[in-house]
Order: structure tokens, then sequence, then C-alpha cells
């Protein structure tokens, strides 16, 4: 088992396979993706080594990520490789849901278990005005398939100041009839943009304070559970969850570790600097990285350090997917 100086055991792997996106959301890549092409990112067999490394030490869930994970064009059979993996039980992955309509059924199939899909507004220009893309027709229509697939579905949404104020109370409405968990994100400071996050950062604290004045209560956590504080109330289909990465103590429950897409352990979403395991990748070594791993985890610190301004090694999201 993977644990740290702290006694935090890590059952989750975020795993990035791309920092491509073609998205163009404000918080992460405002002005497109202009990083490395896709030989720098590690290939499926340098994956496959990951994933059964991790597995051996008792990691159970391992999620997708990017950049924007489906512009792989192996996505399916990064999906195939982290469910066959013994140990594996739980394969999910995040995305932007612009491709959900068409390949949720082959996600699945894949055996891909839970979709988390990035969705910042239900106005059409709102979200054309985060994202640069006029498509949220089109994902919400996917997350119809998604749900037929039988896949769990779960919506990230990325707290801004400029549009908090509509976005609560539309998505209320809409998880009234639609059973996803609803993930409300509160705005992360990353390097390359300090200043929309002065301008566009809320606490979630508030909203905490409605939700349980309204009577929604809380939902017992899962040892593969990520970050999320979550809710439930009898009278709607759906959840809703709070990331709240200021919050006091938020680091203590700690179960996940980051894979760049280059192949860089990341022992925190905000380290200073990745560590380089692709020679072990590349060699297939399952026993020597098992070895460096543990030895790895004494470094890992208590915290993030983000309420120091602090943001390490991260640039912008899509470097490691969150």
């Amino acid at each position: 088992m993977l644990e740290d100086s702290f006694g935090r055991r890590f059952h989750y792997l975020r795993l990035s396979i791309t920092e491509a996106c073609n998205f163009r959301c404000q918080y992460c890549l405002p002005d497109g993706y202009k990083g490395p092409s896709d030989d720098a990112f590690m290939a499926l067999p340098e994956i496959t080594t990951l994933v059964k490394t991790f597995a051996a030490l008792g990691t159970s869930k391992v999620r997708i990520t990017g950049g924007e994970p489906s512009l792989r064009r192996d996505f399916v059979e990064v999906i195939e490789v982290c469910k066959a993996t013994e140990g594996v039980n739980k394969v999910a992955t995040t995305t932007h849901g612009a491709r959900l309509k068409r390949d949720a059924k082959s996600w699945k199939q894949a055996g891909l278990d839970q979709i988390n899909v990035s969705i910042d507004s239900l106005d059409p220009r709102q979200f054309a005005d985060i994202t640069g893309h006029n498509k949220l027709t089109a994902i919400l229509d996917g997350i119809d398939v998604a749900l037929q697939e039988e896949l769990t579905v779960k919506v990230n949404t990325v707290f801004l100041k400029d549009y908090a104020g509509k976005q609560l109370h539309e998505f209320k409405q809409w998880l009234k009839h639609t059973p996803v968990t609803l993930r409300f994100i509160e705005l992360m400071e990353t390097g390359d943009h300090p200043r929309f996050f002065k301008q566009q950062h809320l606490s979630g604290g508030p909203v905490k304070t409605e939700l349980l004045s309204e009577g929604w209560q809380p939902v017992i956590r899962t040892k593969d559970a990520g970050p999320a504080e979550e809710f439930f109330h009898p009278e709607y289909a759906g959840r809703i969850g709070l990331i709240m990465p200021y919050s006091k103590d938020f680091c203590q429950s700690c179960n996940r570790l980051r894979v760049a897409a280059n192949g860089k352990l990341h022992l925190c979403l905000f380290s200073e600097q990745g560590i380089d395991i692709r020679p072990y990748l590349k060699n297939g070594d399952v026993p020597g990285l098992m070895a460096f791993l543990q030895q790895l985890l004494g470094k890992k610190h208590a915290t993030h350090y983000l309420h120091d301004g602090i943001t390490g090694a991260t640039s912008h999201l899509a470097m490691l997917g969150g």
C-alpha cells in the first residue's frame, strides 16, 4: 500500500494522457493549447506499466485526464488497459463532453465506469463565453446518452464570480430531474493566471451554508472518493458536491496521486516539480518503480500551500487535469 508519513493512503491515481485540449476555457487555456506535441506523452505500453505498478501498490481507482483525454486516438485502448489491470475496480475519465454523444457507448464497452463532464453554465451564451465553443446542447445530449449507457455521471462547474448568481439557481433546477452529481469547484490559482484568480475567485463556504439551510444532507465518503463534500436532498434526483481547496484541513483526506502525460509523478497538484519516472516506464520495470514510489511518498507535504499563493509547477490545469 502507498502511504505517506502522515498516514494517508493512496487508492486513487489521476492519470493524464495528454496536455492538449481544443477548448479555450477562461480559467485554463484562454489562448488555446500551445504545448508539446503528442509524441512527448506516454505511449500505451508505458501507461500499461504505470497502471500495473500502482495497482500492485493498492490503487483501485484510475481517473484518465488531460487536457482533453478523448483527443488521444488510443483513448479507448487506454480505458481497456486500465480496466483489465488486476486490482483496478473503477475507471473514470474527465472530459469537456463534446464527443460524449458519439462515443459514450464505446467508452462504456471498453470498461469505463464513471465520467466527469465540465459544464460551467447552463446558459448557452455564458457557456460559449467561458469555453470558446457553442456546444452546450450537444454536451447535454451526450450526458443523456451516458446515463442511458448506465455510466455514473458527475458534472464539474468552476465557481466564477461573474456567473455565480445564475449558476447555483439554474443548476439546482436542473438537478430536480437529472440524476447526476454536480460539483462546484472553487477556482484555484495557477502560475499563468494569478490576475484572473483574484478577479474571479469565490469561496464555496456560503454555498454550503445555503444548502444545509435548505435541507441538503451530507453523503458519507468512500475510500476512493475525490475531494468533494457531497450533499443529497430527497426532493432532487441529483446531488451537489463542493470542492473547496482553500478550506481548513482540505488536504487531510488526500487519497490520490497524479502522473502527468510526460511521465512525471506529482505528489500534489501544486508540487514544486514533477518527479521523472519515465525511465521505469520505458523499461517496463514494475518492481523498480514500486520501490521508487514507496520511497518518494516520504516527501509528500502535509498541505498544498495555496493559501500562501504558492502554485508550484502547475502553470495551467490542462497540465494535470486538476
